[in-house]
């Protein structure tokens, strides 16, 4: 086989390896992170993500404004904080706390992303993707 012919086949195949990756990658479906967040999350962050969701009412814990998390941070969105908090791998005290796992709930779509410093991290889709879609929503300061 030509070299030319070969290089053009490498090239190819190169292209259609990384457009297979970027349609599973979860920060190519915003979409998904925003209807899980609207499922899921909602009723205690509320739908803009600003800490008013109509469980606020009866819960004894303050609801945290989520649009405003890089702003806690330095400017910063902790991304992998936010996925550890919500599959229940940071944050949990030995009784629990007041946020609600959802690692067990959303198991069996798991899925490969890079965080920010380039550590591989596998998390739900669904999980990687209210991350991602978090991000997107941060307050301008």
């Amino acid at each position: 086989m030509p070299d030319a012919l070969r290089s053009a086949r490498a090239a190819a195949l190169a292209a259609a390896l990384a457009g297979a990756a970027a349609a599973q990658d979860p920060a190519r479906d915003p979409g998904l992170g925003e209807a899980t967040f609207l499922s899921s999350c909602a009723g205690c962050h509320g739908e803009t993500a600003d800490g008013t969701g109509p469980m606020t009412e009866i819960l004894t814990v303050p609801v945290p404004d989520l649009t405003r998390l890089a702003a806690r941070n330095g400017g910063v969105f902790p991304w992998l904080r936010v996925v550890h908090v919500i599959d229940g791998t940071t944050g949990l005290r030995a009784h629990g706390g007041p946020m609600p796992v959802f690692g067990a709930l959303f198991e069996g779509d798991a899925a490969v992303a890079d965080a920010p410093d380039g550590t591989p991290v596998i998390a739900s889709r669904r999980i990687l993707a209210v991350a991602d879609w978090l991000a997107s929503i941060q307050a301008a300061d």
